[in-house]
């Protein structure tokens, strides 16, 4: 079938067959538990095939992620699915209230190549408990761990229940051209906007998972070794291509140079010779290992800087003295370069940060508990950490999602099943009891209503 005969096909057999109901659901979920597992080891060379990732890291950020979420779901799924019965006030007596969990119907999820099993099923599963059909464009970049995903999806549902696309920009763009009930996105802001643009033909409604310059402050307070192996770990988890990854870190100017020994030390003792290190990824391709290196700023370089074009490898890179002007700190970097700026005083710090767009993530280290909160409610962010970095993500009862350009709502655990689900609100009103009150005429009435609504 042609993309347009998939997307007419799917809304068709919505609106004749409705939405997948709940033991369905569950049956599918566990059956992609054990599909997952079965090929463990396909997705584990997938991954490394696509982009040098360790057997340790795909299990924790990827496939071990994945099981954890469905875990969740199967637990929770029956209460989540039931209709709530909810107060009703005096002036609607005798009736009650309930509102009902729905699907929305034919799902669109778009999936980048970063984390491309994690990204791709993660929001799969919360679409699928809250009983949608499902239309899946993975990315072109990631062609190995699509492939598998793709003898996953076949092994675990029908055709007319979820189904992958495959293609590049072409594709993604017919599809954009369908009609769907909704759009969940993973990528850049600057796709996030013709998603947007493009749902709006429709009023479809849309989540974007978007991304940005995640700043990582320093307070002065701040247990200084934690700190520097904490950030160490985020940033150059992935290679630095993890949206949530610290973009950049802020540091009192005094303690510049004892952060960035300690980061040195980090990273030694992480990776030993990176190059030869199994536990340290690749670039995805030469086209982002081009636009990194064009980053780096050779005169500011403290640790790294070393790359090999053939074997789309950048070593972790940290270049202190960065000023807010430099081009690293014009968009987000998405690789492992690490600027430091080094600050005279928090106040501006802070300002600086709340100058700039809305981050996806914001991580604070600070042993000073009243300095936490002061920061934290002053940044506006998506979601984050304090003394931690990325770590935000594997609390399955924490929302994640963007805020302004990071993005537009939010996802996992609950909340994954909310984002897919429209709640409908029923009122049901007996026939025994009809209380004349609200009908006319209304002479002598108002004070009767006075006593109920005021």
């Amino acid at each position: 079938m042609s993309i347009k005969e998939i997307a007419h096909h799917m809304r068709s057999l919505c609106l004749n067959h409705g939405t997948l109901p709940v033991s369905l659901r569950k049956e599918r979920i566990l059956k992609l538990k054990k599909s997952i597992q079965e090929k463990e080891l396909l997705i584990n060379q997938a991954l490394r095939e696509d982009l040098g990732k360790s057997t340790f890291e795909t299990y924790a950020t990827e496939i071990g992620f994945i099981l954890d979420e469905i875990g969740h779901t199967l637990k929770n799924i029956d209460d989540w699915s039931k209709p709530k019965k909810v107060k009703t006030p005096l002036t609607l007596f005798p009736g009650k209230s309930t509102v009902y969990p729905d699907a929305y119907g034919v799902v669109l999820i778009i999936s980048p190549w970063n984390y491309p099993f994690q990204l791709c099923l993660s929001p799969l599963i919360g679409a699928v408990a809250a009983g949608n059909r499902v239309v899946i464009k993975p990315s072109e970049f990631a062609p190995k761990t699509s492939s598998v995903i793709q003898l996953i999806l076949e092994d675990v549902f029908k055709k007319d229940e979820v189904i992958l696309v495959e293609g590049g920009v072409e594709e993604t763009q017919i599809l954009l051209k369908q009609k769907f009930d909704y759009i969940f996105f993973t990528g850049s802001t600057m796709v996030g906007k013709i998603i947007m643009k493009a749902a709006s033909e429709y009023l479809t409604p849309v989540t974007l998972e978007l991304g940005g310059k995640s700043p990582c402050l320093i307070e002065e307070s701040a247990n200084l070794d934690i700190a520097a192996k904490r950030c160490a770990w985020g940033k150059f988890l992935n290679a630095g291509q993890t949206c949530v990854a610290p973009d950049y870190v802020l540091v009192p100017r005094h303690l510049q140079e004892e952060f960035i020994s300690k980061l040195k030390n980090h990273l030694q003792s992480f990776y030993g010779n990176v190059k030869s290190s199994k536990d340290y990824p690749r670039i995805i391709n030469e086209k982002h290992f081009d636009r990194l290196m064009s980053l780096v700023i050779p005169e500011k370089l403290a640790i790294g800087g070393e790359s090999i074009r053939e074997e789309k490898y950048i070593s972790p890179t940290v270049m202190k003295d960065v000023s807010w002007n430099d081009k690293v700190m014009e968009d987000e970097i998405f690789g492992p370069l690490l600027p430091i700026i080094p600050y005279d005083s928090l106040q501006e710090a802070i300002e600086h940060i709340v100058s700039r767009p809305k981050p996806l993530a914001f991580y604070v280290f600070s042993e000073n508990e009243s300095k936490r909160q002061e920061i934290i409610t002053k940044v506006p962010f998506g979601g984050g950490c304090i003394n931690d970095t990325v770590i935000h993500l594997a609390n399955p009862n924490l929302p994640f999602g963007g805020v302004g350009t990071s993005g537009i709502g939010s996802y996992h655990g609950k909340k994954s099943f909310d984002t897919f689900t429209h709640y409908k609100s029923v009122f049901e009103q007996g026939s025994l009891v009809d209380i004349p009150l609200r009908y006319p005429p209304y002479e002598g009435k108002l004070s009767w209503l006075k006593l109920f609504i005021r």
